[in-house]
């Protein structure tokens, strides 16, 4: 586990519609172009081996992008390289950060001077959420997989850890970039949890509609 001090006063920075990473969370990525195998090549060569997950706002074009105030910054835990020279990565989240000034030009992608205060919470243990009824979530959750036509292992899911749960069903559920960026400025995992809630809630009353409407 890393502590604060070990965090780098710059962190390279992947912009990415639609991705989130989560403290200890885990975020698979396709790595292709260029400047971004560039960037991956130079986070190797660092001991951190960190990469900063933020999204642009809007509709931005990457080269260009207005980027949100808050990212996460990622470690690569594991990859392998294809035959044509791109690479599968595992990121597994550290810490998020808030975005400093960023630097432009000297390399093919941005970097970013990182402020890693006020997320203490994330470089310490496993968070709980105490006011988790899971009954009641998981039959919301339920609905929300039918509705949606997604499948999941049911078992492991409702074995699972408060924060594995709560912050993966974060990540992996198919809701827009702002509403990924609700999640992931969430101060605690229970009030993620309660954004999780309300999107799904949101998408079940909108589903509805759209079957009045039909």
């Amino acid at each position: 586990m890393m502590s604060a001090a070990d965090l780098p006063d710059f962190l390279p920075l992947f912009p990415l519609p639609g991705a989130l990473l989560l403290p200890r969370g885990r975020l698979p990525l396709h790595v292709f172009e260029p400047r971004y195998l560039a960037m991956f090549d130079d986070a190797l060569k660092t001991p951190e081996r960190l990469i900063g997950m933020i999204q642009p706002i809007g509709d931005s074009d990457q080269d260009t992008a207005r980027l949100h105030a808050i990212g996460c910054a990622g470690r690569i835990t594991s990859f392998t390289e294809t035959e044509d020279g791109r690479y599968m990565i595992t990121l597994t989240g550290v810490s998020r950060f808030r975005l400093g000034a960023v630097q432009e030009g000297f390399m093919p992608y941005l970097r970013t001077e990182a402020d890693w205060r006020g997320f203490d919470r994330d470089l310490g243990p496993a968070e709980h959420d105490p006011g988790l009824d899971r009954d009641a979530f998981f039959k919301l959750l339920e609905r929300y997989f039918e509705l949606e036509e997604l499948q999941t292992d049911w078992d492991s899911l409702q074995t699972a850890e408060d924060e594995l749960m709560i912050n993966a069903l974060s990540m992996l559920c198919p809701f827009d970039p702002e509403d990924k960026q609700a999640l992931l400025e969430a101060p605690s995992l229970s009030t993620r949890r309660e954004t999780l809630v309300t999107l799904m809630e949101f998408t079940l009353r909108k589903g509805v509609g759209e079957e009045k409407v039909q």
